[in-house]
């Protein structure tokens, strides 16, 4: 397993080299030895599934803020998405977003640390992203941020086709409380 730091301090792309034989493949999807040897106290309280029936399903930008803040491990285990981290720590890179397309194939995986929101586009129908979250979500805690805020100018691949009402009333960045 290797972490590659990403744009955005504590974002890291982690690639899971992939072992197949005439059985399939195995790949690791976390060690905690790994993380904490790249300074990153991570320790999952809850995996969500995210199911997705078609392609260009978007879901997102969300978040918690503190103190219910998730840092979270995000992997596409069939199918492939667009994985998109925007930056809401207070500082200079307040507003950045980094985006890395994750697939199953290739079974990496995008850690966040607390502080990012988050969001995807599915790329193929039948995407399912698995969710290792660093704290429980806590109802009445969610936040968003609205995938196609100006203030971001986020480069999606593609207009999403399908998303929850909830996701498309969240307000801009400017906006956010």
């Amino acid at each position: 397993m290797r972490l590659t730091e990403g744009d955005l301090p504590g974002l890291y792309l982690v690639e899971s080299p992939v072992h197949a034989d005439a059985r399939g493949s195995f790949a690791r999807a976390w060690c905690r030895d790994t993380f904490r040897a790249a300074g990153i106290d991570f320790d999952p309280v809850q995996a969500n599934l995210s199911a997705n029936t078609a392609r260009h399903t978007l879901r997102g930008l969300h978040y918690q803020d503190p103190p219910y803040a998730e840092a979270k491990l995000v992997r596409c285990v069939a199918g492939r998405i667009w994985d998109v981290a925007v930056d809401l720590r207070p500082g200079p890179g307040y507003g950045r977003w980094q985006a890395v397309e994750l697939s199953a194939e290739r079974a990496n995986a995008l850690f966040l640390p607390e502080g990012l929101a988050h969001g995807f586009l599915t790329l193929t129908p039948g995407a399912v992203v698995l969710y290792h979250m660093g704290a429980a979500h806590v109802p009445g805690q969610a936040r968003g941020i609205r995938w196609d805020d100006p203030d971001l100018a986020i480069a999606w691949p593609a207009p999403p086709e399908v998303m929850s009402e909830a996701d498309r009333a969240w307000p801009g960045l400017a906006e956010r409380t």
